[in-house]
């Protein structure tokens, strides 16, 4: 049984949230108390590895209310897909949906979504006993092939099939409860490495135990143990029914299992560079970035956890390795280190991987598609935003690509407070440095991701995919690229962007058609009197540059200053226009159009 998403509801930050994914990796982002580690509880409460507290529960929210009252009902729910022998075990369909959920004053249970009869007496017939089910079939005119309880049951079953169906929420079978993924918890922040290899190792211990061929061998011991035991026992309770007259029915039945026998597994690791002034317990002085880096790297160890659980001819279950926070105390090399270890444990199969970071190089180290962001809404409750296109997964690949091309990891469109996209390499170069100049810092400290478009038509994709993802963008093209095919007006309204307060035609309300004409021809002299200096000492002056406006001012000037600079001169528009940018001084240098 595998994993794919999973949603949460009424567990603690969570009120509500919904397809989280469950990925190779999957990447849990957001600021402290936004909600990762109560994502990462929520999975292991769902796979039977938490038990539920009245603190887990979400406090709720009523209209004109303060609050106070925990809510009755806390689930976790996700979707699981069936093997081949899974299908064939219980007649369930390929997809589900488990949920484990516990109401106020009950225990949690699972339950999964599906067809069951609408008359409530057909529901879980095999709890029944002979008499009852004789009953049943005799009300409902069933007639069974023999008297025998399993002749009664088949026939019901098959009945049961043919009555009418409603979908509703109802138990889930015991033999899928134990098909469940394995769940292999890392914390990052204390974690020590006798704890990680105890959680590694757990799993493969029990992977073990349920192999067929030490099964016998372990079946025999505890049954041996046991009868060693119970002689014991009754010698015990002959020593209580002598003594205790009050108990004289007193009985004692010993129950050996070998499942919780693993218990630890120390950890010893001697320091090769050890001196009269090491430690003599070398493990325990380690710091806190070595045990961080060591408490990592146990879980590959999962690749002997995918042993088949359920049989031999079961596949294996998904094992799912989570990490709460793998790169705390780490420094940028060994977060690299972290996230190939991360990746190897990818590689290998029947396993998924969900890592809670604020580490940028683990954020920037996968598709974006399996980013998670999460953070705290006004309402104090976790919201999660993913962006992922709702379209087919093919084109989300696809912008993804494109937002690597042009330069936007991960960790820039998660967090950045706005996207501005320019024309190409001219306006790339220039804009940070006359952002600087006129507002004191740069564009990255403002939250500006600049990237140019190229006259590429993914690129306009890409900014209609962050609109869509509600994301702040603005477009800043020349006013002569109206006619451009990639910034036609439809082109521009189908991506999703507003002509009026998200797209900028540079030059335009002053009449001037590029970015270029904006600077003055005083500045343009200054510029080429610095950088491309004519023979014999001419200088440049501004009536050379205003000779040429009214046209295409930018070629024209570049082909002038080729033609008669002496020594050197710009390898192009974005060179040229890049140079007279350097030589501004104050914030007035910039032009306000």
């Amino acid at each position: 049984m595998y994993l794919t998403r999973f949603s949460a509801c009424g567990f603690r930050s969570l009120a509500r949230i919904e397809d989280i994914p469950v990925s190779s990796p999957t990447i849990l982002a957001g600021h402290n108390d936004g909600g990762k580690s109560a994502v990462l509880t929520a999975l292991a409460f769902l796979l039977g590895d938490h038990r539920l507290t009245d603190e887990d529960r979400t406090y709720e929210q009523a209209e004109g209310s303060a609050g106070g009252r925990r809510c009755s009902s806390t689930s976790v729910e996700g979707d699981f897909r069936l093997d081949a022998m899974e299908q064939s075990s219980t007649g369930l369909p390929r997809t589900l949906r488990i949920r484990r959920i516990s109401e106020e004053g009950q225990p949690a249970q699972w339950q999964y979504f599906g067809s069951r009869p609408a008359d409530s007496r057909l529901h879980d017939m095999s709890r029944l006993l002979k008499g009852q089910l004789a009953e049943l079939a005799a009300e409902l005119s069933v007639s069974p092939d023999g008297p025998r309880r399993d002749d009664l049951l088949q026939a019901l079953t098959a009945y049961a099939a043919t009555a009418p169906q409603v979908e509703q929420w109802q138990p889930l079978p015991k033999e899928l409860q134990e098909r469940l993924p394995r769940l292999l918890p890392f914390g990052g922040k204390d974690e020590r490495p006798d704890d990680a290899v105890r959680t590694a190792l757990s799993s493969c211990y029990e992977t073990y135990l349920e192999d067929e061929t030490l099964q016998g061998r372990v079946k025999e011991i505890e049954s041996e143990i046991t009868q060693r035991l119970e002689k014991e026992a009754d010698s015990l309770c002959r020593h209580i029914r002598q003594h205790c007259r009050e108990f004289v029915g007193v009985q004692v039945k010993p129950e050996v299992s070998f499942k919780g026998g693993f218990k630890r597994a120390p950890w010893k690791s001697p320091r090769p560079t050890a001196s009269r002034w090491t430690s003599p317990a070398p493990d325990r002085a380690a710091t806190a970035g070595s045990l961080s880096r060591c408490g990592s790297g146990p879980a590959t160890c999962s690749r002997t956890a995918n042993l088949p659980r359920g049989g031999s001819d079961a596949e294996p279950t998904q094992t799912i390795v989570v990490y709460d926070e793998p790169d705390t105390h780490l420094d940028y090399r060994h977060q690299r280190t972290v996230m190939d270890i991360i990746r190897k444990q990818c590689a290998l199969p029947h396993v998924s991987v969900v890592v809670a970071t604020h580490s940028m190089n683990l954020i920037d180290g996968v598709d974006i598609a399996d980013v998670v962001h999460l953070r705290l809404g006004d309402s104090g409750r976790t919201v999660v935003e993913r962006l992922a296109d709702e379209s087919h997964e093919g084109i989300d690949f696809h912008l993804g690509q494109i937002a690597s091309a042009v330069g936007l990891r991960n960790s820039v469109l998660l967090h950045e407070r706005c996207f501005l996209a320019v024309e190409g390499p001219t306006e790339q170069q220039c804009l940070p440095l006359l952002f600087r100049l006129s507002q004191g810092l740069s564009l990255q400290a403002a939250g500006i991701a600049l990237w140019a478009c190229g006259n590429n038509e993914g690129a306009l994709h890409l900014a209609g995919y962050l609109v869509k993802n509600r994301r702040t963008v603005m477009l800043m093209v020349d006013a002569d690229s109206r006619t451009n095919k990639h910034f036609r007006t439809e082109r521009l309204i189908k991506a999703g962007l507003d002509l009026d307060t998200q797209v900028t035609w540079i030059g335009e309300a002053d009449g001037y058609n590029e970015l270029e004409e904006l600077f003055t021809d005083a500045q343009w002299a200054t510029a080429a009197n610095i950088h491309w200096t004519r023979p014999e000492g001419v200088q440049w002056t501004a009536e050379d540059f205003t000779a040429h406006r009214g046209g295409k001012f930018s070629a024209h000037v570049l082909t002038m200053i080729k033609e008669q600079a002496e020594h050197t001169s710009p390898d192009g528009k974005d060179d040229m226009l890049y140079g007279l940018v350097t030589t501004l001084k104050t914030r007035e240098d910039v032009p306000r159009s």
